[in-house]
């Protein structure tokens, strides 16, 4: 976890970590008349302009919410559709990522997801690991509260074999044992669809976050939104709880 600074003039311009809630596939999907897959398969495409966005902005780290612990919930010819697509994104996309020098890294519960799946996530971050222009993380099988009961519980393991001492436990302690142990935290937050909720996602690590929320469903989201998501945040003033000018 990143430290926070306190000096506005440490504060870069550009944020440093992108987040992003991508919802409104399946009611983009509705309003033509498609199947939700159909937004589901824009909603790729729609990943791509937000990547070569993040490029083009000077991001560094861009955290993409596609499926969380909840979703499983839903009807399994979905689920079904959204692993195929994911499977094909993982065959078609890495090389791509890998030669527009982009990391790419999967955070979340790797249980659920069916083995192929696990092993095309592996060898895609193994074939990006030494890449820096872009981090691109997504969020898969992933719920923020489980993260923060795993790492809670890894702690209180690490306290009963005697390594480490209840008072010795801070916030940094938590942070190292969350999925995003050597990633920065936010700065900004993305959610599209107009919905204005955080829905069990980064909630440790967007504690200090600028949140925008956006109407327009994620099928349609562009470089241009991206970009002045951006311009946004560089108008704000993120005081973190210091007092004002």
């Amino acid at each position: 976890m990143k430290a926070v600074s306190l000096n506005n003039s440490d504060i870069p311009e550009t944020p440093e970590h992108v987040a992003i809630i991508m919802d409104g596939n399946g009611r983009w999907a509705q309003a033509r008349g498609l199947p939700r897959t159909a937004g589901h398969q824009r909603g790729a495409e729609a990943v791509r302009w937000s990547v070569e966005g993040a490029i083009s902005e000077g991001i560094r780290y861009l955290t993409l919410f596609g499926f969380s612990s909840e979703n499983w919930k839903r009807p399994d010819d979905e689920i079904k559709d959204l692993m195929g697509l994911l499977r094909f994104y993982l065959k078609s996309e890495i090389r791509k990522l890998n030669r527009e020098g982009v990391r790419f890294r999967v955070i979340g519960d790797r249980e659920r997801l069916a083995n192929d799946i696990v092993s095309l996530i592996d060898e895609a971050e193994s074939e990006t690991a030494d890449n820096n222009r872009l981090e691109l993380i997504i969020a898969l099988s992933y719920g923020s509260r489980a993260e923060i009961a795993a790492a809670a519980k890894k702690v209180a393991m690490k306290v009963a074999a005697g390594e480490i001492s209840p008072s010795d436990i801070t916030e940094a302690t938590v942070a190292e044992h969350l999925y995003t142990a050597e990633i920065p935290d936010p700065d900004l937050l993305i959610r599209t669809s107009g919905e204005q909720r955080i829905s069990n996602f980064l909630l440790w690590q967007i504690a200090y976050a600028e949140f925008i929320f956006i109407d327009k469903l994620w099928p349609d989201f562009g470089q241009d939104d991206l970009r002045d998501a951006v311009k946004e945040f560089r108008s704000r003033e993120r005081r973190f709880g210091a007092a004002g000018g």
